[in-house]
Parts: C-alpha cells; structure tokens; sequence
C-alpha cells in the first residue's frame, strides 16, 4: 500500500496551483499573483514601510522594493515619508490601485469558490481555519 503524501506536500502543490490559475486570472489587468497579493495586503493595512509589505506578501526586501518600483510606475501605489519618522519611506494603495482591486474581486472570488467548490460553507471555514492554524504555528 501506497503512502499518503504529506500534508507539507499537499500545501505545496495547492500553492502552486492556485499561483498559477490567479496569474490567469490576473493576466488580463497586467499584473502578477505577486503584485496582486502586495495590493491586497496595502488594502487591508495601507501606509506600510517596504520591509512590512514584504514580510506581509511572502517576498524578499529586494523583490518587494522592484515590484513597488514597478507597481508605483504604474500608479496603483504611492511612497510617501513617515510623519513619525522622517527617515521612513511608507507605501500607500492610491484611488487606481483600488480600482484594479475592485476590477478583479468578482474573478478572484471566482477563482475561490471553484477551489471549495464541493465544500460546504463549513468545511469552507474550517479550512480557513485550519490554514490560519498552520500559519501562526510555524511563524
């Protein structure tokens, strides 16, 4: 009989498919999951420093200081210094990055259900849950 693969593995492969069906999704707007998932974290928690939006989308520094080059390029965010601290740069979604945000919502959600298609709503949430679990053990 066969081994179950691992639950580290399962992850690891819902993850790589779910990158790949929201970079489908994102294609159409220009943007990758990457960049989508730094916009989102600024939506929920906007005015954050480089280094904070990085360690809140799963990027390095670096990756995240090109993609905020690239991202405010493109107007969806906006650098501007720390009142608090002068010497901090903070990073904030402008009006035409919720605009994107709003664009893709429906897709996005979409991309979701069809992923707990199947599901109920509670197995949904105990999911959800089970991952939020996960995640605050091994941070």
């Amino acid at each position: 009989m066969k081994a179950s693969p691992s639950l580290l593995y399962m992850i690891k492969r819902a993850e790589l498919v779910v990158r790949a069906r929201l970079d489908e999704v994102l294609r159409p707007v220009g943007v990758t999951a990457l960049q989508y998932t730094a916009l989102t974290v600024l939506e929920r928690h906007n005015g954050l420093t480089a280094a904070q939006l990085a360690r809140d989308s799963f990027v390095t520094a670096q990756s995240m200081a090109d993609m905020v080059r690239t991202l405010e390029a493109r107007g969806y965010v906006v650098r501007h210094r720390n009142p608090a601290n002068r010497r901090e740069l903070l990073i904030s979604l402008t009006e035409t990055g919720h605009r994107l945000i709003a664009e893709v919502d429906r897709p996005v959600r979409d991309l979701e259900h069809r992923m707990t298609g199947g599901l109920t709503a509670e197995q949904a949430e105990h999911l959800r849950v089970s991952l939020e679990h996960a995640w605050r053990r091994l941070s």
